[in-house]
């Protein structure tokens, strides 16, 4: 199904997965807005964009921030019109330690990956009800779908994005809105390059951009990839917990902390 004059709106996106979908559904035909807190790296995009042929605009926010969200939001419907497709994309990945506790971090870490989701939501959904139609997506991860030590965090805020999905998707079947939730495994973008353990099937952001395009386009439901990948999440969710410790603290080279 083609994406081409649908208005798409893509947070978190000046790196990694949301720079690269912002050009990979530019190229479809998309008008398309892009949100994120750097603006020097979203002029870049949007620069690249246009350079293209297509058509972009920014807004800068902070979408754990709800009122710079919905300001953000209010700008770019401005500037393209009613948003058709929404991506909510922004994501954090931080270790989640014990010894101190690192709250601060946790806290942070669901105020971006889970309520920035909801935030970015309120955002499109009651004009997209009015309207009887709209495409909302969520970025979420394999993470969701695995307790991993070290990550309890990450993992959570992920695991409540899923559910979030797939209750929003409930509510609004009949409503004309389709829901799709996007769960990558590893992707090569800023946040992994910070990972120090050999990361299995790491994929490039703009090939990980054309897989997730695909799956809008199709209006998936819910899109794990890549699939060697989320087959293993898979097996590993019905092997004992402690297995997964010692396979992800042992073969991964990710050591709890002491």
């Amino acid at each position: 199904m083609s994406l081409a004059k649908q208005v798409a709106v893509i947070t978190g996106a000046s790196s990694g997965i949301g720079y690269e979908l912002a050009k990979s559904l530019a190229r479809r035909g998309c008008p398309v807005g892009v949100l994120a807190r750097r603006q020097d790296r979203l002029e870049a995009l949007v620069g690249e964009i246009e350079a293209a042929g297509g058509r972009a605009a920014l807004a800068v926010a902070d979408v754990a921030d709800r009122t710079q969200t919905g300001a953000a939001f209010r700008s770019l419907r401005d500037q393209l019109g009613p948003v058709d497709l929404l991506v909510a994309n922004s994501g954090v990945g931080i270790p989640t330690l014990l010894e101190p506790m690192n709250v601060d971090d946790v806290e942070q870490m669901f105020k971006v990956n889970t309520l920035g989701v909801v935030y970015a939501m309120e955002a499109v959904l009651p004009e997209m009800l009015e309207r009887g139609r709209g495409h909302v997506a969520a970025i979420s991860s394999l993470a969701a779908f695995l307790a991993m030590p070290g990550e309890s965090a990450y993992c959570a805020s992920k695991a409540a994005v899923n559910t979030y999905m797939e209750c929003l998707r409930m509510q609004v079947r009949h409503r004309g809105i389709h829901v799709t939730t996007i769960c990558p495994g590893f992707i090569e973008t800023p946040m992994t390059a910070q990972n120090k353990f050999t990361m299995p099937w790491l994929m490039k952001a703009d090939q990980a951009a054309e897989y997730i395009a695909w799956a809008l386009e199709r209006k998936k439901t819910l899109y794990c990839f890549p699939w060697q990948m989320s087959l293993l999440i898979t097996v590993a969710g019905w092997l004992p917990s402690w297995f997964v410790e010692w396979a992800v603290r042992d073969k991964a080279g990710v050591r709890p902390e002491p």
